[in-house]
């Protein structure tokens, strides 16, 4: 909508009304217009106020650009006291009073953000913690979030006090309310400071220090002996390469850590039951008792990696991205510290010896995708119609109204700014297949998925993103009147209305119980130290409420939806394996999101670029060998289509299964299985290493000390 990044007409509107309204103050100040300083104030306020709610955001990229909350209250307390000096209402003493307030005020706003600056700096412990028992520290609860937090609202408040005592004072020509309105904002002010200063003694005194954190973890690290550690180190937005090994790590038998580097981090996790550790300081790691662990797994080559694999007591494992692609250029020649490389299937390992950066073939283990293990794959019934066909077998049923999800990802982390088709304008591609899509002469139904960071970096990419979203509405109006017109009168038809009624209730139930049950489990009334303390262990019970709340929300979220309707999917939830299971069919770019899709076996399409020949493109991704290609203005729509409604023309069913087996490994034995299984065995490699190491670094007989072994 506009370059300050507002995502709402009325955020522009209250935006532009408050810059108005700084100028309204400055100049009815200097000419000493007290009404219209007022008037101006209180609407001022307003706007703040409606910001603050709905677009922090924009309020954080002003306080970047030293126009925060903070810069802004200054202002208006000197274009205060500039327009009492021009009324002369006060006297001067009453305008002495009103200075002498205003900078006790300011003052104690200063002190007030220095004090929550200690405490919080003071309360950041060296060590943080999830699932590990360290109440032994005795850490003190934090301030409450009225004391520390809002500082924006809160300065609001203090000038909302002084118009209205300006207000007053000008209606009855009686400078005491005004001074007294000051007084009582620098009062309320000062004691807001006086509450935090026991905060601030207490963090001083009773929060632990750095040996006594790292003691404390050490006798849990010695006590629980984690044989594997899942380390990471990445800004709070790449948190997903993580996360997505968590589910996988926590299904090892033997005890496992997480580490990270990071605090962000933190916050980031989505809910588990492994023991979490975040190591900000190299010089903490290296003072942690990691000599139990024998396999050390890291998602992604980071520069921080190296503070871990000094290590020797430990095998090293970069954790691949799955397979694609089979570009050399898409590996890392870091990746050759490591003492094995985990690749999804036979791709990724090829992958790796074309790109000779020194990784030996010995040293790459296939141990396929553990996260697609869950998806339904054709031939075991979906949402949207049962598929019974097989690998060479007869042709699966079509569906009576087929699926198609489109989730491109071009706008989001392959980079591209919105691709342009041959119009040359950002976004039109997208446009046209969901045109061409909503236009099929046979009904079907569309699930358009953006990449989440679509429409957050370039305006043009919003605009078309929103373009896309009132096509797919104007079609769902269009479908509701003709369902409206054409719905029989029958008692057939008036239950399913009204299992569909009580599906949409009982999904609104869900996500408000969901939403309480996040809350209990992320705490935020407390802060990193409070949850060290309180998060001793796993509840069991909360995580398995909380994943059968998730699954029972998507159940009821797609019986809720009539199946005629398309649907805009943003946010976390429906999931995206969730619209696998869904769809019939996907059209997308190479990219993740297709890769996980082939674990279906279900048809899928790729947009291939522009100038960019069919074979060329094939022979660049190997996912692209087994899908149909759609060209530039959504080309070739009409043939994909009537493969979507006659599964017998589906050629590709054969190259499907020999591409999936080529870039994330057999289907039997599971993902899961293989990547137990290498772990087992990298484990007792491990541990053969460090008995050979001790026995070598065993005292000579008469010797007065250890040898060192560099």
């Amino acid at each position: 909508m506009n370059r300050l990044g507002i995502e709402n007409p009325r955020g522009l509107v209250a935006f532009a009304t408050l810059t108005g309204c700084l100028v309204t103050l400055a100049v009815a100040a200097l000419t000493g217009a007290g009404e219209v300083f007022a008037g101006a104030g209180l609407v001022g306020c307003g706007c703040e106020l409606l910001l603050h709610r709905t677009e922090p955001g924009l309020m954080a990229r002003l306080g970047r650009l030293h126009m925060g909350a903070t810069s802004r209250f200054e202002i208006r307390c000197v274009l205060l006291l500039l327009l009492l000096g021009r009324l002369h209402v006060t006297g001067p003493i009453g305008l002495a009073a009103a200075m002498t307030l205003v900078l006790c005020l300011l003052a104690g706003q200063a002190l007030h953000a220095a004090l929550i600056t200690l405490i919080r700096r003071r309360r950041a412990l060296a060590v943080a913690a999830r699932n590990i028992d360290l109440r032994r520290l005795d850490i003190s609860d934090r301030p409450p979030r009225r004391l520390t937090e809002w500082p924006g609202q809160r300065m609001l408040v203090y000038e909302l006090s002084a118009l209205l005592g300006l207000t007053a004072s000008l209606m009855t020509g009686d400078a005491r309310w005004v001074v007294a309105a000051l007084t009582l904002a620098a009062g309320s002010c000062l004691i807001t400071v006086v509450a935090l200063v026991p905060y601030l003694v207490r963090a001083i005194r009773r929060l632990p220090g750095a040996a006594q954190v790292l003691a404390e973890v050490d006798a849990w690290l010695i006590q629980r002996r984690p044989r594997t550690v899942l380390y990471f180190s990445g800004p709070r937005d790449r948190a997903d390469q993580l996360t997505r090994w968590l589910g996988p790590v926590a299904a090892l038998p033997t005890p496992s850590l997480v580490i990270v580097r990071e605090r962000e981090l933190l916050e980031a996790l989505e809910p588990t039951p492994l023991p979490v550790l975040c190591v900000p300081s190299a010089a903490h790691l290296s003072q942690l008792d990691l000599s139990g662990v024998r396999v050390a797994l890291y998602p992604a080559n980071t520069g921080r990696n190296i503070h871990l694999l000094r290590i020797p007591t430990m095998q090293h494992v970069f954790l691949a991205p799955g397979g694609d692609g089979d570009e050399a250029t898409a590996v890392d020649p870091y990746s050759k510290v490591y003492d094995q490389v985990w690749v999804a299937g036979e791709a990724g390992r090829r992958r790796h010896v074309q790109a000779a950066v020194g990784v030996e073939d010995a040293d790459i283990v296939e141990i396929g995708r553990p996260q697609l293990d869950g998806l339904r794959a054709a031939g075991t019934g979906t949402g949207a119609g049962a598929g019974t066909g097989t690998r060479a077998g007869t042709c699966p049923t079509p569906a009576p109204l087929p699926t198609v999800l489109y989730a491109p990802t071009r706008d989001g982390a392959a980079g591209a700014t919105g691709e342009a088709d041959a119009t040359g304008e950002p976004g039109a591609a997208d446009e046209a297949i969901v045109r061409a899509l909503l236009d099929s002469e046979r009904p079907l139904r569309l699930l358009y998925r953006p990449h989440p960071p679509t429409g957050h970096r370039t305006p043009e990419a919003r605009a078309a993103h929103r373009r896309i979203v009132a096509l797919i509405d104007a079609a769902n109006e269009r479908r509701t009147a003709d369902a409206i017109g054409e719905a029989p009168e029958d008692a057939e038809a008036q239950r399913t209305e009204a299992r569909r009624t009580e599906d949409a209730r009982r999904r609104a139930e869900l996500a408000k119980r969901i939403a309480a049950l996040d809350a209990r489990l992320r705490r935020a009334d407390a802060d990193e130290a409070m949850l060290t303390r309180d998060r001793a262990a796993p509840d069991p019970a909360l995580l398995t409420e909380a994943e059968g709340l998730r699954r029972q929300w998507h159940q009821a979220h797609w019986a809720a939806s009539p199946p005629w309707l398309h649907q805009v999917i943003e946010g976390e939830m429906p999931t995206l394996h969730s619209c696998f299971d869904q769809a019939d069919l996907l059209i997308g770019d190479p990219s993740d999101v297709v890769g996980d899709f082939l674990a279906t076996l279900k048809p899928y399409a790729l947009i291939a670029p522009a100038g960019l020949g069919a074979e060329e493109f094939r022979r660049q991704n190997v996912v692209a060998r087994a899908a149909y290609l759609l060209g530039p203005g959504a080309s070739g729509m009409e043939d994909l289509l009537r493969r979507l409604f006659d599964p017998c023309l589906d050629e590709l069913r054969t190259a499907r299964h020999e591409v999936k087996e080529f870039l994330l490994g057999p289907t039997t034995p599971p993902s899961i299985q293989r990547f137990t299984d290498a772990v087992d065995a990298l484990a007792e490699k491990g541990e053969t290493v460090v008995r050979l190491r001790d026995l070598h670094t065993a005292p000579t007989p008469g010797a007065g000390r250890w040898p060192v072994i560099r």
